[in-house]
């Protein structure tokens, strides 16, 4: 399986005079958080709200600015989320994409809607 890319818009939804973001994030089930580059949390001009230790695919340990809220919208489908400022590129990990009920398509190279639930996304709460 290669790379897998979405495109997504960002919004901060505290401040709706920010124009929307619309970027190609990595998508990759095996992160947790929703990641953005330093330039993006800045242009979103959303608020550090804590220091967390992350450990990168490398083993390595960093301290990085987690910020928020952040929104989140692929098709038909949004949430609200923090993010690590980390890394040159946006990263969507299995948390938002748990949130917006989106999965990987392994043969079709791309993230989707999942087809279980096409119009509406399904959670469970039990």
């Amino acid at each position: 399986m290669g790379l897998i890319h979405a495109n997504i818009t960002l919004s901060n939804p505290k401040d709706r005079s920010l124009a929307p973001l619309e970027v190609s994030a990595l998508a990759d089930s095996g992160a947790l958080h929703l990641c953005v580059p330093e330039h993006i949390a800045v242009q979103l001009q959303v608020e550090e709200l804590y220091i967390r230790e992350v450990t990168t695919a490398d083993g390595k340990k960093h301290a990085c600015p987690y910020v928020g809220p952040i929104e989140v919208k692929f098709e038909n489908r949004a949430c609200y989320t923090g993010a690590l400022v980390l890394g040159d590129e946006v990263l969507l990990g299995a948390v938002p994409m748990e949130d917006m009920d989106i999965i990987l398509s392994p043969a079709k190279q791309a993230v989707t809607v999942n087809p279980e639930n096409p119009n509406i996304a399904a959670s469970i709460a039990k």
